[in-house]
């Protein structure tokens, strides 16, 4: 096995969580990292850059990650296209629903792979709710609610892990809330409609911190997404919260612990103690790479991605509209564009 030799761009807060994976993948080497503040550069790979470009022009590369803010995702990804190299780039994919369309045709006029990091989907707990599914535990699925929790927004300083948080104008539903929301897609298929509401509660920060979505499947099943981000249900919750399904013969139950329930019995106990919340981290890039390696679709290719951040735009057109608002509408906006 040819080892794959990587380079990161951003070494932040999340950044350490994938760094820290890349470590662990066999057959992969990340030789290089990025970033305006140096020390932290050398601390992620033995050769250091203040500069993307600069980096991605000295080193021979197979892929980029790209773990920085979300209004530089384009321009970076722009950067590896050019020199033809896959990417996996953190999620928010870019900060409007256009840019991100922008850069999905864009790796596919490349000829580029481009993998959106959404590591929700790949907590394990999720994988085996999934299994669960597909076996009939449920039956016929009749509706699902995820509970996101997470008790770091209140006070004069939220956020204090990501401060920018703070002065983003879109933030719960755009930042969080979109990994229920895909997740929501990988277990019960695509979502036909969106209705929504928000509030904000914290006066110190420019966007929305509480909100619940309504989803609408294409076969008519329906679900919610609640969240804020002003309490835990238990400390350090894996899972940034719970999760409920319910079908025609029975339900299951992810608890905050991770651990899976059915019909009240346990079905499988979560005993992940490594990475980020249940390894997912390590299981999002070691997809990509396998991928990579075998030609494979990626579960989170940047073109199926976009129907996950639409459903997340058609949530803040249904709060401000007080109507449900279809996929399909905010997609033909956007993909009518040349």
């Amino acid at each position: 096995m040819n080892t794959l030799r990587g380079g990161i761009i951003g070494c932040g807060f999340f950044a350490q969580f994938h760094i820290e994976a890349w470590r662990r993948i066999p057959g992969v080497d990340l030789v290089a990292a990025c970033d305006p503040d140096l020390d932290r550069a050398r601390a992620a790979a033995p050769r250091a850059y203040a500069s993307a470009e600069k980096m991605l022009d000295s080193e021979r590369l197979d892929f980029v990650d790209i773990a920085t803010r979300p209004d530089t995702h384009l321009e970076l990804a722009r950067l590896a296209f050019t020199r033809k190299l896959a990417v996996i780039c953190q999620k928010p994919m870019a900060p409007t629903l256009e840019s991100s369309v922008t850069m999905a045709r864009e790796a596919e006029a490349a000829r580029v792979r481009l993998m959106i990091h959404e590591n929700w989907r790949f907590q394990p707990w999720y994988r085996v709710v999934r299994t669960c599914i597909l076996r009939g535990d449920l039956g016929d699925p009749l509706t699902y609610c995820f509970r996101i929790r997470k008790n770091d927004g209140a006070g004069a300083e939220p956020y204090r892990l990501q401060p920018y948080f703070r002065q983003m104008p879109r933030l719960l539903f755009y930042e969080t809330m979109i990994h229920p929301v895909d997740t929501a897609r990988f277990l019960f298929g695509e979502i036909a409609s969106v209705f929504a509401v928000k509030r904000q509660i914290n006066p110190r920060i420019a966007g929305e911190d509480c909100g619940t979505i309504l989803l609408t499947h294409t076969d008519n099943l329906s679900g919610i997404a609640d969240g804020h981000r002003f309490m835990d249900l238990t400390a350090d919750s894996p899972c940034l919260g719970d999760a409920f399904f319910e079908g025609t013969d029975g339900w299951l139950q992810v608890i905050a612990s991770g651990d899976v329930f059915g019909d009240g019995k346990l079905v499988w106990q979560n005993t992940a103690n490594e990475g980020y919340r249940g390894d997912s981290v390590l299981a999002t890039q070691r997809h990509f790479i396998d991928c990579v390696r075998t030609g494979e679709e990626f579960e989170t290719g940047a073109r199926d991605y976009l129907r996950s951040y639409a459903a997340i735009e058609a949530a803040y057109q249904s709060a401000a509209s007080g109507r449900a608002v279809t996929i399909d509408e905010v997609l033909r906006v956007e993909t009518d564009h040349p």
